[in-house]
């Protein structure tokens, strides 16, 4: 995977924008959703890269018990730098692991994202939760989930399927 693929594929979301809050060498992809009356509400970050191919790698959401088993099972995935390493990879990309498997967890970053908008924000990006899911996420953002994330990764070669939370495509 190369840099603008790389790139491709955080801007193929809904709602999704590059921006560089910490410079110009660092791309940092976000998600934000119109509301009603044309204002905007903040943008969240679900994707930070330097780009450099020389050094390059990518910080992604992750929930936290996945995080643990991807890190156990790939010494190319690591807490992410300067983020809270309980929800953050931080993943290299040397080419050691698939591009599939990176895609994977850039879209399971964007859904984690996503799920934290508010009922109104999440419709607006065409993005539904799985059937059965008991979220209550609320117009005003909060959130009360009723059951957790099924996320386990019994391979350890890629996130499952079920640890998204309902993106259409």
């Amino acid at each position: 995977m190369d840099t603008a693929e790389l790139r491709e594929i955080c801007l193929s979301f809904p709602g999704a924008f590059e921006d560089f809050p910490f410079g110009p060498e660092t791309s940092v992809f976000k998600v934000r959703a119109a509301v009603a009356g044309g204002a905007r509400h903040g943008a969240k970050m679900f994707a930070a890269s330097t780009m450099d191919p020389a050094d390059w790698s990518v910080s992604l959401k992750c929930e936290p018990a996945l995080a643990e088993q991807l890190r156990a099972a790939h010494p190319e995935i690591t807490g992410a730098w300067h983020m809270n390493k309980t929800h953050w990879n931080g993943v290299r990309l040397d080419g050691s692991l698939p591009d599939d498997m990176i895609r994977d967890m850039v879209e399971d970053s964007y859904d984690l994202v996503v799920a934290s908008l508010s009922r109104k924000q999440q419709e607006q990006l065409g993005w539904a939760r799985l059937a059965g899911a008991h979220d209550t996420t609320s117009d005003d953002g909060s959130s009360a989930s009723a059951s957790g994330s099924g996320s386990a990764s019994g391979s350890g070669s890629a996130p499952v399927d079920a640890a998204r939370t309902g993106r259409q495509r």
